[in-house]
């Protein structure tokens, strides 16, 4: 059986991705005490003839920090079992993010009460689901997606894995202006390279864009830093795989997050494609 469990602060999508799962085939309960998941787990298991294959659990900040405290020995018991396969996501976004999703929709914070204001109950949250925080396999940082946009991430990066196509790789352009994505694996700077940005007929263009596409390709620079990155990805990435991780997020970086980075992961993704079962490209600020 292979087991999910997701959580996130409070408006981070921890729900949409429950129910995207439930879509996909898992077998869904939310807000299950902590303490009640091996119980879950094991009664599952008696009903051999229609033991669900996957299984998927939300968890968030109401549990008692009693049960929040026994998680990792929880984990570990989970991870322990021969006939489980155990993975913990962790959704979050930036505070600003999470201040204007909740300002948006008035809903009351599940922290927040009549002393705490809600900018304090979401920096709270995240101090609460801490020992969750680090045990999580993949964390996904839902500040620049749209609803849209985080239901077909959690297909395209959870669903490709009960297809049992190997470690879930996604290739990622951002800004450096813009911030380092939390949920970043490897993080690899291409602001060195030229920087089309500065030729005025290919400002207003991306490195999707064929004008800049043939500028870089014309850069030795450019070659050599793909040569080196495609090398390092090919010789590690498979190391990380024997290691038991069932996702890795490479995020390539330039200043502004429209041309370099865009540019070096569109021809890293499609490179490793050819190696790789599950291969996702995206571009932060083109998004």
């Amino acid at each position: 059986m292979k087991l999910c469990l997701i959580s996130g602060r409070s408006g981070s999508g921890k729900t949409t991705a429950l129910h995207v799962l439930e879509d996909l085939g898992f077998y869904s309960v939310d807000n299950l005490p902590i303490a009640l998941i091996p119980n879950l787990v094991s009664e599952l298991f008696q009903d051999t003839l229609s033991c669900p294959a996957e299984v998927a659990i939300g968890i968030d900040a109401r549990n008692l920090p009693s049960q929040l405290a026994k998680f990792p020995s929880i984990v570990a018991d989970l991870q322990a079992r021969k006939d489980l396969s155990f993975e913990i996501i962790f959704l979050d976004a930036s505070d600003d993010t999470l201040l204007k999703r909740f300002s948006e929709t008035r809903r009351k914070h599940p922290v927040s009460d009549a002393n705490i204001s809600l900018t304090e109950a979401i920096i709270e949250e995240r101090a609460i689901l801490e020992p969750i925080i680090n045990e999580a396999n993949l964390t996904i940082d839902t500040t620049y997606l749209s609803l849209h946009q985080l239901r077909d991430t959690i297909k395209l990066r959870l669903g490709g894995q009960t297809k049992d196509l190997g470690i879930a790789l996604l290739f990622q352009s951002f800004g450096f202006k813009h911030g380092i994505p939390v949920d970043a694996d490897l993080v690899f700077d291409v602001r060195c390279l030229p920087n089309p940005y500065w030729v005025n007929r290919l400002r207003g263009n991306t490195g999707v864009d064929q004008p800049v596409i043939d500028f870089l390709e014309e850069q030795s620079s450019v070659k050599l830093m793909l040569e080196d990155l495609e090398h390092f990805l090919r010789t590690w990435l498979p190391k990380f795989e024997e290691n038991n991780r069932s996702y890795m997020t490479v995020a390539i970086g330039c200043t502004g997050g429209q041309h370099r980075s865009v540019y070096i992961a569109e021809k890293l993704g499609k490179t490793f494609k050819t190696l790789f079962g599950n291969v996702q490209i995206r571009h932060r600020q083109l998004d």
